[in-house]
Formats: structure tokens, C-alpha cells, sequence
């Protein structure tokens, strides 16, 4: 009689068990699924595809950062005379954090490529930090900002270029190292693997200080696409048009070099060595981006 007892509690505590298990179950808070919208957003804002094309001297690492898929490329360029001209450099960290922020504003036909900093050894010399820095850690010494503008080799990284190249050539009113020969260096070659390989249909240079956007052109002259390019980037930025610099003579320029394989390029000035004029450099790539997206087909 007692072995029946204990046989049938133990039975009934067995249903409670099951009873309560399946109870808690139905009771308890479900998750919700994610909503489709939040998926669809976070494949779509996927940012940049972030490469490296080339190191310095030094070893450190030429960056390049892709958005978009379209057929028609566009690339910008900034930091080739490097600490001296830090605020390109700038500019071009701030356009990325923009494309970041707003990765619609690249139009379907594009792909946007943006090497913020081509010569980053000489950006070290002045800001003593690699990647992104403060207005803070320029150096405020002339002579070292101007030791910037060159590479680990003191080589002008815009005179190494093959057009017209010399082993001399001149900056302002002096004697600037062009390097052994054309692409001895190694942040010149990254530029050039990187035009050859991906063929833009137009590069940007940003430079300072004059204000003005430059037209390029090598032996053959200056390609009618890059006419049009420098005037829709001048009208829309309100810089001034020029098509040839002439305040003194340069030679295996980075630009003129691109014209002479037949790509476009044109020379962004900015106005100041310490300005990035946002609104006007905006202005300008927005309207490059819709000029070269109309042209797609």
C-alpha cells in the first residue's frame, strides 16, 4: 500500500512538472523579430572598402577607400606634398567621414575612390602621428613644414613622375630632387599602379594654396575631358579656371603624367596652407558627380 502511495506522487509531481514547464514557456516575453527595414539598412550602409596600395620608405601604409559599385570611376588624392600641405590631407579625412555619414550622395553609375594621404612620410614629419591628426599636432616651425613636402628620400613626389622628367626640377625659386628616375619612388609607383590598374575616368589633386583649379597636360597637350572637368569643378567650387601653371616650370608632375596615358586630371588648390574651404570643395564634387554620372551611358 505504500510502495502505491509513493508510485502515484511521484506521478502526479512529474505531471505538475511538465505542467509548469509548459506553462512558463507559453507565458514568457518573446523576442520580437528584427525588422526587414533595419536588415536592408545595414547591408546598404556597408562604408568603404578600405585597401592599401602601396607603403612609403618608411613603411607606412598609402590608403585607398572605395564607395560604390558603378561603372564610371572618379578618384581624389590629397597629401602628395605632405605635411606642408597637411590641410589636403584634411580635406580629404573630412570628405570620407561626409561619405560615411551620407553614402547615398554617390550616385549608382560612380565608384569614388579616396587616397587621403600619398605621401605619408612626409605628413609624419610635420604632424608626428600616422593616419589622422589634429590641427594641434602640426608643427608650427617653417622649416619643418617645409621639409614636409618631401619624402623620406628629400625627393619632390610631384616632380617623379614620367613626363618630361629631370633629376632636377624646381619648386618656387628652388632646386628640388626629382628622384633617380621616373617612379624611383615608392608612394609615386603606388599612384601609378593604382591609375593604370583601376583607369579613372578622372583624378582630383588637392593641393595648396592658390585658390585656383589647374587644368593638366603633357606633350600631347591638355584632353578635351579635362577642360570640362576643371569647369565644372571651378564653376561649382567658385575657384578660378586655369589651364596651364605657369607661376614657374615644373616637370614629372603626377598630373601631367596621368594626362600623357590619357586619364584626365585636374589640380584642386586650396586657397590657404591651413583652410580646407568645405562648402566649396563639396560644391565641387558634388558637381563632378553629377556631370560624370550623366555620362555614364
Amino acid at each position: 500500500m505504500k510502495k502505491l502511495f509513493v508510485r502515484r506522487a511521484v506521478a502526479i509531481g512529474i505531471v505538475f512538472i511538465i505542467f509548469g514547464v509548459g506553462l512558463y514557456i507559453f507565458l514568457r516575453p518573446q523576442k520580437k523579430p528584427l525588422p526587414i527595414v533595419s536588415v536592408i539598412n545595414k547591408v546598404e550602409n556597408i562604408g568603404a572598402v578600405h585597401t592599401v596600395i602601396g607603403q612609403s620608405i618608411e613603411k607606412r601604409n598609402i590608403d585607398a577607400y572605395t564607395y560604390g559599385t558603378g561603372k564610371t570611376h572618379i578618384a581624389f588624392v590629397g597629401g602628395v606634398h605632405g605635411g606642408y600641405e597637411w590641410n589636403s590631407v584634411v580635406l580629404a579625412y573630412k570628405f570620407l567621414d561626409y561619405l560615411d555619414a551620407n553614402p547615398g550622395v554617390v550616385p549608382t553609375g560612380l565608384t569614388v575612390t579616396v587616397i587621403p594621404s600619398a605621401n605619408p612620410d612626409g605628413l609624419y614629419k610635420v604632424v608626428g602621428k600616422e593616419g589622422r591628426f589634429t590641427v594641434a599636432d602640426v608643427s608650427t616651425n617653417k622649416q619643418v613644414l617645409a621639409s614636409g613636402r618631401f619624402n623620406a628620400h628629400d625627393v619632390d613626389l610631384n616632380r617623379n613622375f614620367d613626363c618630361k622628367w629631370q633629376p632636377k626640377s624646381t619648386w618656387q625659386t628652388k632646386i628640388v630632387s626629382a628622384g633617380t628616375k621616373p617612379f624611383s619612388e615608392p608612394e609615386a609607383v603606388a599612384i601609378r599602379d593604382f591609375a593604370l590598374k583601376d583607369n579613372p575616368a578622372v583624378v582630383v589633386f588637392w593641393h595648396s594654396q592658390s585658390g585656383n583649379v589647374y587644368a593638366s597636360q603633357c606633350e600631347k597637350g591638355i584632353l578635351p575631358e579635362t577642360i570640362n572637368t576643371m569647369n565644372v569643378y571651378a564653376k561649382a567650387s567658385g575657384y578660378g579656371a586655369v589651364k596651364t601653371f605657369d607661376a614657374y616650370v615644373t616637370t614629372g608632375d603626377s598630373e601631367a603624367w596621368l594626362a600623357s596615358v590619357g586619364i584626365p586630371a585636374i589640380t584642386v588648390e586650396l586657397k590657404t596652407h591651413e583652410t580646407v574651404e568645405w562648402e566649396q570643395n563639396l560644391a565641387g564634387v558634388k558637381a563632378l558627380f553629377e556631370y560624370y554620372n550623366q555620362k555614364k551611358d
